[in-house]
């Protein structure tokens, strides 16, 4: 008797997992799971952009302090002909 219920109930336990896997597959469910690592996949792109960006700036705003080129003297105009 307790190792039919045993059985019985192993059964049971493998068809709900069993069904909860074969529900993962269904096209619903996937789309909506690569649509949520999609979405994860862009925000972490967003973040290193930003990050490179503002590295970017910092080395920018080193050099040219570094080479005084925020000065106005130091700017240089270009006599830019537009080519009429």
């Amino acid at each position: 008797m307790i190792r039919r219920l045993f059985y019985m109930s192993l059964g049971a336990f493998g068809a709900l997992w069993v069904r909860r896997r074969l529900a993962e597959l269904h096209p619903n469910h996937l789309a909506r799971r690569a649509a949520r690592g999609a979405s994860g996949l862009l925000d972490q792109a967003r973040d290193v952009a930003a990050d490179a960006l503002d590295g970017a700036a910092r080395k920018e705003t080193e050099l040219r302090s570094r080479f005084g080129l925020d000065s106005v003297e130091n700017t240089y105009h270009y006599d830019v002909k537009d080519g009429r």
